[in-house]
């Protein structure tokens, strides 16, 4: 039957890494307490390198590692929750750089669901349309949205970029197997960045953005107990058990929820791949930068069951059931 693969995953960092031994010159924290709290031992952080330029260095990978021309891209997806602007989208902007003049470009915003929400929407274009190829990556320069006086936020964020080059092909079983998208809206309050207010005067002030606010208690509550829930709603529409899941590639945002995830789900946390110590919570690029640390490791081979699950702002959950 048609359906689509993967062919390529690549990601790319800034390369400025700031350790948590540097944050504590601009806040009341330490290595261990960050650490103990988190897993994050270090973050990478742009220096005047903005979302898109991010976004275009590994939309250039993914087609020179495919051996894919830009012309032959028919859609650019860029999830994000940090764009270059209100206008043009993120991915406009990545597409234009990448000369991709055939491809049809929007940006998606669900925060740390991100990209599972941009590739299951890709999956559904290309399936729905005459296209066969696509670009979904996720990017984010968190640092411009970051308050660094602010200990409970500041340590958890990193800027980063990761995505896939989707394509058609005669397969015997479905990219995705099965999959589970939700959103929560009642408890949108519960993380905010870059909110803007509209004002009563007129004429009106260009609008500010606010740093990033954050329950954490709320937040840590809402990801263990929906994200198991959302990877069993998955499991079971694609029709398989959890155990038969191989890898758990999950949204990176603290060591301590993924643990207790892999508790929640009786799964041995040797199925939960972790690279949060070198990149901190990087939102929507997390989950393809993961999957492109597990490829180049040479873990996932033909054949294995994947489910990737983001979780955060909205707040919202997403899970796909990757059969690789």
């Amino acid at each position: 039957m048609q359906d689509l693969k993967i062919v390529g995953t690549a990601a790319y960092v800034p390369p400025l890494t700031v350790s948590n031994d540097d944050l504590t010159t601009l806040m009341d924290t330490s290595d261990e307490w960050i650490t103990s709290r988190t897993g994050i031992r270090q973050r990478h952080i742009s220096q005047g390198e903005n979302t898109s330029e991010l976004a275009v260095k590994v939309g250039q990978k993914l087609l020179a590692q495919t051996g894919y021309s830009a012309d032959q891209i028919d859609l650019i997806i860029v999830a994000t929750m940090s764009p270059d602007a209100y206008t043009p989208s993120t991915a406009a902007i990545v597409q234009g750089k990448l000369g991709a003049a055939n491809a049809v470009a929007f940006d998606l915003s669900a925060a740390c669901s991100g990209f599972v929400f941009a590739l299951e929407t890709a999956k559904n274009i290309l399936k729905a349309s005459a296209g066969t190829t696509a670009l979904v990556i996720g990017a984010e320069v968190l640092s411009k949205l970051v308050d660094w006086h602010d200990r409970s936020t500041a340590v958890l964020f990193g800027d980063g970029a990761g995505g896939v080059l989707l394509t058609t092909e005669e397969r015997a079983t479905p990219l995705v197997a099965g999959s589970d998208l939700r959103t929560m809206g009642q408890l949108n309050d519960k993380i905010v960045a870059g909110a803007t207010t509209s004002g009563t005067s007129f004429p009106k002030q260009v609008t500010g953005l606010t740093s990033f606010t954050m329950a954490g208690r709320d937040v840590y509550k809402f990801a263990t107990n929906e994200v198991p829930k959302s990877i069993h709603r998955a499991a079971q529409k694609a029709g398989i058990e959890v155990e038969q899941i191989d890898y758990f590639l999950l949204h990176q945002a603290n060591a301590r929820i993924i643990k207790q995830i892999a508790k929640r789900l009786a799964q041995p946390l040797a199925k939960f791949p972790l690279n949060i110590d070198e990149y901190g919570n990087t939102a929507a690029a997390s989950e393809p930068i993961l999957l492109n640390d597990v490829v180049n490791a040479g873990k996932l081979k033909p054949g294995m069951t994947v489910a990737m699950s983001g979780f955060g702002g909205g707040l919202s959950v997403g899970t796909l059931i990757l059969n690789f």
